[in-house]
């Protein structure tokens, strides 16, 4: 629930007119008794200087001395409870309301009714300070940071917190401008305040769901989408795959044939001599179709990586590149083959790209593991312009979507003349869970 907050009306019409009626009454006998007696007991000039302020005095001291009387008098044209009890007992059926707001405006109603409040509200502890809350809802009022912040509006006449323990989780606040706080109504405040710890907790609790219910959403949509860059990553990689395939077979099996054609015919024609020449060069194209076969498995699927990790399968791929490559860092230990996977990839991608660069230098890519992230940064110095982070960001964009899909990111840089990309991706696949809320505020 949003914590926004609500009020109560006041009382109604007549409620709120009878005691200034009643009031203006007392003085008004007052003066007139008084100002009729001292004409009769006084001379004319003196009685006229004195009288009015004679009444003043007598009207002030029989509203000293009468204000209970008064006060239970004008309550008999307030239809709301005037015992504490009776509150209490209105403030318990409030608490069947279907919705959490109608029960706490409802609550807050019942405050103001048994305390003759002008205005009773209920404030909900959140996690930016202190909110009322309305019935419909609706915030109106801006929050408070703190009680002490709450305690300095001057509407406010009388506050009470509301706490589980040590957690603030409401505070019930009474206006009652030009009227006494008294004992009763301290009294009827705490009793509610008391009983309305498990209303306020349920209305906590409700918005902590309302924030899970929200989070699971998110996590949906995440995993939506990590699907889709997964099957963009596929389909991505089974075109890289087919490209090399195609390019391996066309020329090299093309030759293969040629040779070995031009061989069968030397051995038809009984010339073993001149068969030799064709068949050491079918042998030579047969030793390079292994070979580029053998480039392409360990790119599909290195069996060093499954044997050494990473830092192995690297060192491997850094032998057979054109430009001087060194490979950095030492895992403490293994981790699942998605993580090592995810990271490989990325890290082999930029080392083949930054390797067919011109540049000073070797490459270089230094793996770390730490505080639960596996990382690697390989950068080296590049002769190109800025459009070379354009161009290693284009180089790694497939593998990109795999490291993103586990949760990975990665980031391309130039500085000071070179071309630097750091990835970095969870050690451990698992679930986001939220904490548990801890503190005054859920």
């Amino acid at each position: 629930m949003d914590g926004t907050a609500g009020t109560v009306g006041a009382a109604p019409g007549r409620a709120r007119l009878a005691r200034p009626l009643i009031t203006a009454g007392v003085v008004v006998v007052a003066l007139g008794t008084v100002v009729t007696a001292a004409a009769l007991v006084l001379p004319p000039g003196a009685a006229t200087v004195w009288a009015p302020f004679l009444g003043a005095a007598v009207a002030a001291a029989v509203l000293g001395l009468g204000g209970p009387a008064l006060e239970r008098f004008a309550g008999r044209f307030d239809p709301r409870p005037v015992s504490p009890y009776a509150a209490l007992a209105a403030a318990g059926a409030r608490t069947g309301e279907e919705s959490l707001e109608a029960a706490l405006a409802g609550l807050a109603q019942v405050l103001a009714d048994g305390t003759r409040a002008r205005r009773a509200a209920i404030w909900l502890a959140v996690d930016d300070g202190l909110v009322p809350v309305e019935e419909d809802g609706a915030r109106h009022t801006r929050p408070v940071p703190d009680l002490a912040a709450l305690l300095a509006r001057p509407e406010v006449d009388h506050a009470v917190p509301v706490r589980t323990g040590d957690t603030l989780r409401a505070v019930l606040v009474l206006e009652k401008p030009g009227q006494a706080i008294t004992p009763a109504d301290r009294r009827l405040a705490r009793d509610v305040a008391a009983g309305a710890g498990l209303l306020v907790r349920g209305a906590h609790l409700n918005a902590r769901l309302a924030a899970r219910v929200a989070r699971a959403d998110d996590l949906g949509r995440e995993l939506t989408e990590s699907r889709r860059r997964l099957t963009r990553a596929r389909d991505a990689e089974r075109r890289r795959l087919v490209t090399e395939l195609a390019h391996l077979t066309t020329d090299r099996l093309e030759a293969l044939r040629a040779a070995l054609d031009e061989a069968r015919v030397a051995l038809d024609a009984e010339a073993a001599e001149a068969a030799g020449p064709p068949l050491s060069r079918a042998l030579e194209g047969l030793e390079d179709l292994i070979d580029r076969f053998r480039v392409i498995v360990r790119g599909v699927y290195p069996t060093v990586l499954t044997a050494q990790g990473p830092v192995g399968a690297l060192e491997e791929m850094a032998a057979d590149l054109p430009r001087a490559t060194s490979v950095v860092g030492r895992l403490p230990r293994r981790l699942a083959w998605e993580v090592e996977s995810g990271l490989y990839y990325v890290a082999a991608a930029a080392l083949g790209h930054l390797a067919s660069r011109a540049g000073d230098g070797p490459v270089e890519a230094v793996l770390t593991h730490e505080d639960g992230q596996l990382a690697v940064q390989v950068g080296a110095v590049d002769a190109g312009g800025e459009e070379g982070v354009e161009e290693l960001r284009a180089a790694v964009s497939e593998d990109a979507d795999r490291l993103a899909a586990l949760g990975g990111r990665l980031h391309v840089e130039r500085d000071h003349g070179r071309l630097r990309l750091v990835a970095a991706v969870p050690d451990a696949l698992e679930p986001v869970v939220e904490p548990e809320a801890v503190g005054s505020r859920a």
